[in-house]
């Protein structure tokens, strides 16, 4: 009996990367609009809004441990004709998220003024912000499902339904928030409180509206025990790919919090100008995880169905259009920045500082953009041991050692830290490309390829011929894009002993 069956169609850019883009567009936004609504009810409410945020962002990077891995690996098993594996991975996740979120909730509720304090919140503003962050603690276990669900239905392809349902989460938290914080009809509102209980009912809605996606779109839905099960073998390949990704991400902040402590040495005006090109930044930045998201998502497909010099091809692709939509958009935010500066100050000197960091935007950006694309391949692919050790280096040496040499040392100030910023995101972005393009990751994308062969083939033959299947998927296992086999390709070779 035949096992091959027609390879699934080839996931096209365009319908992953707009709803993609249009997400975080929206939640940039919302972001902006939270932090205007919590400023108009004071200076201290606007710092507690801004403290509360940083917190939950910085728990937000724990769901990258299964978020990032069940996107890879979920796509893996699609581009292998194994729907299966595919919803046993979305379940076992599904359970994961439960536990990481359920932690991630106590740790903000138990632990919000401790937390807090290590921001070094003013005596003023810790008051108003201990309680909203432990009001908001709930959204932290009700967001690590919908980005489970997010993640799941992104790698089935199903962008545009993802997308309706962020954009209408978003636009029920904007609608309750705005009378709820500041008050509708003589009603005084809740404050920053108000701001809270929407984003709960926001969430809430989301959270359903994501699982009527899942029944109608993937005919899944999580079962009782699905929801608190840890199934550890199940999650092992997740795993695989989300712990490292998430060791990346904490070390990036950690090593981004430490420039920003040598740029407020620096004094206010530094660190106001830090801050306001950071959010024109945002701007730019939307295009570079959009397209290294969008590549995550593609290349997992294609080596899934061991189409390693599809995927090979694919990345080449999308470097050199990202490099080109890159530096376009940054040349035009360079030519802007007087007026988007003007946005956030009149200050004639934090203009002008701002304007020169913006110019150095241009190799910084160019360097993000290339540095995602090949990093979310690689991980794609199954290779994401090597981008965290080579990112923590350069994060500890490079972007938080040169912030401090070229920004406080030698005195260059702002632009030492941007030059730093530049030099971490190119040196990654070039180790990256040559761990991509000496094949350095189609040893692990065999494994996976293998892997995912030899379950198809011991569920057609029976359990008898298990090892005899495992065999076959062994030797004719996808060749590397080189078209070298794994006995003259010295890099798939020693990958294969190993």
């Amino acid at each position: 009996m035949s096992l091959r069956t027609a390879p699934p169609p080839a996931p096209r850019l365009l319908p992953l990367a707009v709803p993609l883009f249009t997400e975080m567009a929206l939640a940039i936004g919302m972001g902006l609009v939270g932090t205007m609504l919590a400023a108009r009810l004071g200076d201290a409410h606007g710092a507690a809004f801004a403290l509360c945020s940083q917190v939950l962002a910085m728990l937000f990077v724990f769901f990258r441990i299964v978020g990032a891995g069940v996107s890879v690996v979920v796509a893996q098993a699609l581009g292998g004709n194994r729907r299966d594996e595919a919803d046993r991975a979305a379940r076992a996740t599904w359970g994961a998220s439960s536990w990481i979120g359920g932690i991630c909730l106590l740790l903000a509720a138990a632990l919000a003024a401790p937390m807090l304090r290590g921001l070094n919140a003013p005596p003023e503003v810790l008051p108003l912000a201990v309680p909203l962050l432990q009001m908001m603690a709930p959204a932290v276990l009700l967001d690590a499902w919908n980005t489970t669900a997010a993640s799941v239905l992104r790698a089935h392809l199903h962008s545009r339904p993802t997308m309706v349902v962020t954009v209408t989460m978003q636009l029920i938290h904007l609608a309750l928030a705005v009378p709820l914080m500041g008050g509708a009809f003589g009603w005084p509102g809740l404050g920053l409180a108000g701001y809270a209980i929407a984003l709960l009912i926001a969430r809430s809605c989301g959270l359903a509206m994501f699982l009527q996606a899942w029944q109608q779109r993937l005919a899944l839905l999580p079962r009782g025990a699905d929801w608190w099960r840890w199934q550890r073998h199940t999650l092992g390949p997740v795993l695989h790919i989300g712990l490292p990704g998430a060791a990346e991400n904490i070390a990036w902040r950690s090593a981004f919090v430490f420039s920003i402590s040598v740029v407020g040495k620096m004094g206010t005006e530094a660190l106001a100008t830090h801050a306001y090109t950071m959010q024109i930044i945002h701007l730019i930045l939307l295009f570079a995880v959009t397209l290294g998201l969008s590549a995550e998502i593609m290349v997992g497909h294609l080596v899934g169905a061991g189409r390693l010099h599809d995927a090979h091809r694919l990345v080449r692709r999308l470097l050199g259009r990202g490099l080109l939509v890159a530096a376009a958009v940054s040349l035009a935010v360079a030519l802007a920045g007087r007026w988007l500066m003007g946005w956030f100050t009149a200050d004639p000197q934090i203009i002008a500082a701002g304007v020169t960091l913006l110019w150095l935007t241009i190799a910084l950006e160019t360097g993000r953009t290339f540095n995602l694309v090949l990093v979310n391949a690689l991980r794609a692919a199954g290779d994401a041991r090597y981008p965290m050790a080579a990112g923590a280096a350069s994060f500890l040496f490079v972007m938080a050692g040169g912030s401090w040499l070229l920004g406080a040392a030698l005195g260059f100030g702002l632009v030492g830290v941007w030059i730093a910023y530049a030099a971490d995101e190119w040196l990654r972005g070039l180790l990256m490309w040559r761990r991509w393009a000496s094949h350095g990751w189609v040893p692990a994308a065999r494994r996976m390829h293998r892997r995912l062969r030899a379950a198809r083939q011991h569920r057609a033959s029976g359990p008898g011929d298990a090892r005899q299947s495992a065999q076959a998927a062994t030797d004719q296992a996808a060749q590397p894009p080189g078209g070298d086999t794994g006995a003259s390709n010295p890099t798939a070779a020693e990958g294969a002993r190993r």
